[in-house]
């Protein structure tokens, strides 16, 4: 009796983007036996895979991986792009965590969505072949939507797939994976716009704040980093303004009862104010003003702000400061 061939299995990243379907189901189409792995950290969410999950059936495994992240992020070899985004480095320590799950599992190669040119930073080809270096799976890595541009893996030598039926995309325009996903009758996809917040300017500034004034953190404080207006008092001290209703309640959501002070005007509409891990009588009563200023309690006259600490709470009567005089404090 002659013995079927054993079937190959395939340990994708999965972003949820259209490039990781595609690149799962392309696989897929040739006999390949394939499976997700995402990872989340504050700075990125593992939503979209798991809705990409949920519409094609491919398995999903979702890891938490904010401690080996930040190590990494704090010293990156590769250094920062525009703003606090490591992508190469990121992308070697995405392969590196994958293809310990691909030893683990029993998996015979790593693969992404990625495009070669696609992006002029993180997707040139040494970009792609630093990731590949540095992940600790070199040649294990394929990238089916480029295979055919870049160099034979070992799995492609090996046999276990195919090499002539992925494809040789290249280069920015999006309409050669938009034709491919009609192809497969895949039509609810998110649009390829970034989701991560190191490539926003204004969550970096916050971000390098807070490296640079405190040694270790929570979190939770990287969560609050999203949330209202943030304020540098001085070395020891910053205060976290909410905008909208959302904030205040995110603010709430994210804070340490056990360490950090939170401030509200009594009897008039305004923010909920937050100094992470609490601060001097000084800075508090400093911050009170702040969210007077903020509130729509009258400026001309001294407010009843209720200030909560893990010793309990009290009341405090200080004259609002108004946002135009503490910009100089923004974040």
């Amino acid at each position: 009796m002659v013995s079927q061939p054993r079937k190959a299995r395939g340990l994708g990243l999965c972003s949820g983007g259209l490039d990781s379907i595609l690149s799962a189901l392309i696989l897929k189409k040739q006999g390949v036996h394939v499976e997700w792995i995402t990872f989340e950290t504050p700075f990125f969410s593992s939503e979209k895979a798991r809705l990409a999950s949920h519409n094609t059936g491919i398995p999903l495994t979702v890891r938490n991986i904010t401690p080996v992240y930040l190590e990494m992020l704090k010293n990156p070899p590769c250094g920062y792009g525009q703003n606090m985004n490591p992508c190469m480095d990121c992308h070697a320590l995405m392969f590196r965590l994958a293809g310990e799950r691909m030893k683990e599992k029993g998996f015979d190669f790593l693969f992404s969505g990625e495009v070669l040119g696609q992006r002029p930073m993180s997707q040139t080809g040494p970009s792609l072949r630093y990731v590949e270096k540095n992940s600790g799976f070199d040649g294990h890595i394929v990238r089916p939507l480029s295979a055919r541009k870049l160099p034979e893996t070992l799995p492609e030598k090996e046999g276990l797939i195919n090499r002539s039926l992925l494809l040789d995309l290249s280069g920015r325009s999006r309409k050669p994976q938009m034709a491919l996903a009609l192809e497969f009758g895949i039509t609810d996809y998110p649009s390829p716009a970034g989701g991560c917040l190191l490539t926003d300017k204004g969550y970096s500034a916050r971000l390098k704040d807070i490296f640079d004034h405190r040694e270790t953190f929570t979190e939770n404080e990287l969560h609050l980093l999203k949330f209202g207006r943030h304020f540098r008092l001085d070395d020891n001290t910053k205060i976290i303004v909410g905008r909208t209703q959302k904030d205040n309640e995110n603010i709430i959501r994210y804070h340490n009862s056990a360490e950090d002070a939170t401030i509200r005007v009594e009897k008039f509409p305004g923010p909920t104010v937050l100094i992470p891990h609490g601060g001097t009588k000084d800075m508090t009563a400093l911050a009170a003003s702040v969210c007077v200023g903020y509130s729509k309690a009258p400026n001309h006259i001294p407010a009843d702000v209720k200030v909560v600490t893990r010793n309990g709470h009290n009341i405090i009567q200080v004259s609002g400061i108004l946002p135009a005089e503490v910009r100089h404090f923004l974040i």
